[in-house]
């Protein structure tokens, strides 16, 4: 599986070209716009994470699906995938992220990928990289793939094989890079931290840059699927805050676009380090990462899984509705799980009292997972509301 559940920024436009940051999302409550002209208003979508398979030729240690390479029974077929896209249509005009699993492990992906186009939708991809060929990132540029992302969650390829399960997946990553700039497809680099890499992380941006890559997306580690099973692995609370502060501090010096994914704490730490420097946060200032908050799950974002389950993101495995017996539409707008989470002030105990809530918002499937509530508090949140540091000095 390719970490791909992202958020992108937009052209100047307003249109969406690509996948990282999600273009204007109201912070501080629901989202709403029109869709197609005439229609009656309505949550506000701006970017559907669509599992199309879930086989995949790798065998990632943290994989959410725990993606395996074999025939998975029930996914969408081709009608199904034409109708999805077209009732998504009807709900606005989002990015959609191909994704898996290895989307180019399905044999009708270019017609799917073709079909988004027409529709008027921004069609990207998350292919791992091992299987572009010349002919086909040829053939995802004709039909309007408009980026694709690349996983590297190492910079050497000892790290990033042990990681993907692949004895060359670093080598075949490396070739499907190249064959993508030759083609003219603009890519990103996302890269899932955990205490295997944690110390990789300036090299993986320096690497980045060095290939060209348009973006540089970090993921903090979700421990679903197969991330369950390395959860020792993952960063802790005081480590999470320092790897961001770094982040923060990568933004003048790259020319790499920068987004931190599943990792809604950044968007606090943005804030808190602009007033340190005197800065105030307007999109001039900080692009989208003014407009856009940390964990989008439900809000302007959703995933669609290979058998059309839909969930607020893919790391909070909870079914809020079923495309194969519901429209897409119905399960946007009435899905009570969706709702919930459009409604900030439902978030509980230090996440509920929290200044940041809308600008961050805490992970949701993190909460999820450890607690079993996704309204809990984030649990590798160090942060502490100013209510609760009152209360204990009282």
């Amino acid at each position: 599986m390719n970490t791909c559940v992202a958020h992108p920024p937009i052209s100047t436009k307003g249109h969406p070209e690509i996948m990282g940051h999600m273009p204007e999302v109201p912070m501080t409550g629901p989202a709403m716009s029109a869709a197609r002209p005439g229609a009656a208003k309505r949550h506000q979508i701006r970017l559907v994470a669509w599992e199309t398979t879930r086989r995949c030729n790798l065998s990632c240690k943290h994989c959410r699906a725990a993606a395996e390479n074999q025939v998975y029974k029930n996914e969408l077929d081709t009608k199904a995938a034409f109708t999805l896209l077209e009732q998504i249509r009807e709900m606005g005009r989002p990015i959609i992220i191909l994704t898996g699993g290895e989307p180019l492990l399905r044999d009708d992906i270019f017609d799917i990928a073709a079909h988004g186009t027409k529709l008027g939708l921004h069609m990207v991809m998350a292919p791992n990289g091992t299987l572009l060929t010349p002919e086909n990132t040829e053939r995802l540029v004709e039909v309007g793939i408009k980026r694709i992302s690349v996983s590297l969650d190492g910079a050497t390829a000892q790290v990033h094989n042990n990681f993907r399960g692949l004895f060359n997946a670093f080598e075949q990553t490396m070739k499907g890079i190249d064959i993508a700039k030759k083609a003219g497809l603009p890519f990103q680099i996302n890269t899932t931290i955990t205490k295997t890499n944690l110390d990789q992380i300036p090299a993986i941006l320096a690497l980045a840059e060095e290939l060209g890559a348009v973006a540089l997306h970090i993921f903090m580690l979700v421990p679903t699927g197969r991330g369950k099973y390395i959860v020792d692995s993952a960063i802790d609370a005081k480590e999470y805050e320092k790897t961001l502060h770094w982040f923060y501090d990568q933004q003048g010096k790259t020319s790499l676009q920068l987004k931190a994914t599943c990792a809604p704490h950044y968007y606090r730490i943005l804030r808190q380090r602009s007033k340190e420097d005197g800065v105030r946060v307007t999109r001039e200032t900080h692009g989208m990462d003014a407009v856009t908050r940390g964990c989008l799950a439900g809000t302007g974002f959703c995933f669609i899984s290979h058998v059309g389950r839909v969930q607020t993101c893919g790391f909070l495995d909870i079914t809020c509705g079923d495309i194969t017996r519901q429209t897409f539409g119905e399960v946007w707008e009435n899905s009570t799980i969706f709702n919930e989470l459009r409604n900030f002030s439902n978030l509980e105990d230090k996440c509920g009292i929290c200044k940041f809530k809308g600008v961050c918002g805490g992970c949701r499937a993190r909460a999820y997972e450890a607690t079993g509530n996704y309204l809990a508090p984030e649990p590798l949140c160090s942060y502490e509301p100013t209510q609760i540091k009152k209360s204990m000095n009282a």
